[in-house]
């Protein structure tokens, strides 16, 4: 069985985004499908992981066409001047910032890969016609790559899973996006003719399948996870109490209580001030850099971004690791890709998020370490204190527990079964 996977983020992306669709190739053979991938040339990946190809298997297929970058044509306009990171929407643009955000909403729907479509149908449809597939595989965001198998849906009748890894209309930043009337209009159509024309739906979790509650017959679950074998991580500790975060921290993900928590045991206790160390390993905002000069943190290790490779070892020797959820409207759907890397490193979790989401549900199931509410200030201190003691106790492990569901070769069986009784 043969199916085409087309994907924007694909290695030497670095990120998150791509490595679901990565170590789902890695393992797609093992069970009976070959995947042919089609991707971007030349991309303008905001985050670069060349480690990462060694992970492509050697021999599949991988189709490439070149793509009219929107960001090449802004910065232009933007020379010498302070460029935001990926991930990041600037809450307070100058005007003229405030007028390339408009555009961007409102004449690139329904994000800046549109002009990617058209030259991939007309490239693929000629493809499929040499060398057909048993289906398609669209993965956004960005989700213009959903338009991608709609067109080819309609023209040649193939077999089409669309693939969201995260929501479209309720995606975290869709409400701050100055989006006119009319656009979100056009959004809404987009996103619920994709559901309609999809044979099959793929999502990350409960709550986004639920919100997808008109088509709940064809959409399956598939979550995020890890790759390693557990057990053959390495589990030198650091010295010092460290809390360590890793992935990027914009403003709706920044812990301000957090801060605000650890600053004030700080005073009440010497030793803990002494000891703590907070770790971030990824790109920050400048409200959370503001945050921490405010609460004056301090040993703050600024690790900035690193290899995956890299990524895990920082993982593996921390004392906690910290998982903080976006503070938005559909946070009890957020389930961030890093929570499966923290399971796979085995060190006990703490995470700022909602108790009854998504997420909570997982930390629960695996006993993985404990969450507390975005506004639980007495709880926050109180597991921040029971780790500490702990800590110091030399008793700090991990009790996780059925962990290895998440392993990608097992993520990947069930993906494969998916296809099959798409296909058949």
């Amino acid at each position: 069985m043969k199916v085409l996977i087309v994907t924007y983020y694909w290695p030497p992306s670095g990120g998150s985004g791509v490595q679901r669709w990565l170590k789902f190739v890695k393992y797609l053979q093992d069970f009976g499908i070959e995947p042919i991938v089609y991707t971007v040339a030349q991309p303008k990946y905001p985050i670069l992981d060349t480690s990462l190809e060694k992970e492509i298997p050697g021999n599949i297929t991988i189709l490439k066409q070149s793509i009219l970058e929107p960001s090449t044509i802004f910065s232009l306009f933007t020379k010498g001047k302070t460029q935001q990171a990926a991930g990041f929407l600037n809450p307070n643009p100058t005007f003229f910032g405030r007028v390339i955000q408009y555009i961007r909403a409102n004449y690139f729907i329904p994000d800046a890969r549109k002009y990617w479509v058209q030259p991939s149908v007309k490239y693929l449809k000629k493809y499929l016609k040499a060398h057909p597939v048993d289906a398609v595989i669209t993965s956004g965001p960005p989700h213009s790559l959903h338009l991608i198998g709609l067109a080819l849906k309609n023209a040649i009748d193939v077999k089409w899973i669309s693939d969201f890894r995260d929501p479209w209309t309720e995606i975290d930043y869709f409400e701050q996006l100055p989006l006119t009337k009319k656009s979100i209009q056009i959004h809404q159509k987009l996103e619920q003719e994709v559901l309609e024309k999809s044979d099959t739906v793929l999502v990350v979790g409960k709550t986004m399948k639920d919100g997808f509650k008109n088509f709940i017959n064809k959409i399956q679950i598939v979550t995020n996870g890890f790759d390693t074998e557990v057990d053959s991580l390495e589990n030198t500790l650091d010295t010092k109490f460290t809390i360590t975060h890793v992935g990027l921290m914009n403003a709706d993900r920044n812990p301000t209580l957090l801060w605000k928590v650890i600053s004030e045991i700080g005073k009440e206790d010497a030793d803990f001030a002494a000891d703590c160390q907070i770790n971030i390993v990824g790109k920050i905002a400048l409200e959370v850099q503001g945050d921490l000069e405010k609460y004056k943190i301090r040993n703050i290790l600024d690790i900035g971004y690193v290899s995956h490779q890299e990524v895990k070892k920082h993982q593996q020797k921390s004392q906690v690791l910290l998982l903080s959820v976006n503070k938005v409207k559909s946070a009890k759907g957020i389930i961030t890709g890093k929570i499966f890397e923290y399971l796979q490193a085995k060190r006990p979790i703490l995470a700022i998020g909602p108790s009854d989401g998504d997420l909570a549900e997982i930390i629960y199931e695996t006993n993985a370490g404990v969450i507390v509410d975005f506004d639980d200030e007495i709880n926050l201190k109180k597991s921040i204190l029971e780790m500490y003691t702990s800590f110091k106790n030399g008793s700090l492990h991990s009790n996780s527990k059925n962990i290895e569901q998440y392993h990608r070769k097992a993520l990947t069986e069930q993906l494969a079964n998916i296809i099959k009784e798409t296909v058949l």
